[in-house]
């Protein structure tokens, strides 16, 4: 899979290659949304390998840009909105909703550079919004998977219960075996009634500093080759000169 995204700026990281990996063993099916999307990475991943119809949605009408360019040119097909996913209107109804949010706090010193602070701190989608908003979007019995800050995983759960959605799987990440957890991957479901299962940590590296095996068969899985997004103005005209 080829992606182009932009030559500075936000781009996307090992966080969405593991979420994809982890949305891919509840293998989705049905219409699915890619909440701040970006350059489309995780629905991308999500739409090669199920048989889903994705919808993406970002607040920056460049990420969009870009997702919707990369879509084409790993031929699928995708329904792209620039907007605020707190403020989407109920028009469509999803069986899953995926999404790598924001989730840095907004009281730490946080960027300048405005595609880098949307793409990270929480105040531009609160997790509140996120969950309320996902359950308002989702079937009766559809399913959120995202991905947050270890950190905050407590008040995660409790938003989550509130909202009706029931987090039944919930993964953390840890980068060395002797590290605390940085992330964790949450499955959550509308309208169920199942015991929250604690899956085995993913350990990203080992002593050696190089990638834990199944680390490495994620980013293999994922295939992706990165282009930068100059290339598409200077050879292809595929994106603006906003970029």
């Amino acid at each position: 899979m080829y992606l182009y995204q932009p030559p500075s700026g936000y781009r996307y990281n090992s966080d969405s290659i593991f979420l994809s990996d982890f949305v891919a063993q509840f293998s989705p099916r049905g219409r699915v949304l890619d909440v701040g999307s970006g350059v489309g990475i995780v629905g991308l991943l999500v739409a090669q390998d199920f048989p889903v119809a994705m919808d993406i949605i970002d607040k920056q009408p460049q990420m969009i840009e870009y997702a919707r360019h990369n879509y084409a040119l790993n031929g699928l097909e995708v329904r792209a909105e620039v907007g605020d996913f707190g403020q989407m209107a109920g028009e469509r109804i999803y069986d899953w909703i995926v999404s790598n949010p924001p989730f840095y706090d907004h009281a730490v010193t946080q960027s300048e550079d405005e595609a880098l602070n949307i793409a990270r701190y929480a105040h531009h989608l609160p997790s509140r919004d996120l969950i309320q908003t996902a359950k308002r979007l989702l079937r009766p019995r559809g399913r959120l998977l995202f991905c947050y800050d270890a950190k905050q995983v407590d008040r995660i759960l409790s938003e989550l219960r509130e909202a009706k959605l029931n987090p039944e799987t919930i993964r953390f990440v840890h980068p060395k075996a002797d590290r605390e957890a940085k992330i964790a991957f949450i499955a959550a479901r509308a309208n169920s009634k199942a015991m929250l299962n604690v899956l085995p940590p993913l350990i990203v590296f080992g002593a050696d500093d190089r990638y834990l095996p199944e680390a490495q068969k994620a980013f293999d899985r994922a295939g992706t080759h990165v282009i930068s997004g100059e290339r598409i103005e200077n050879k292809e005209q595929g994106l603006s000169s906003r970029q």
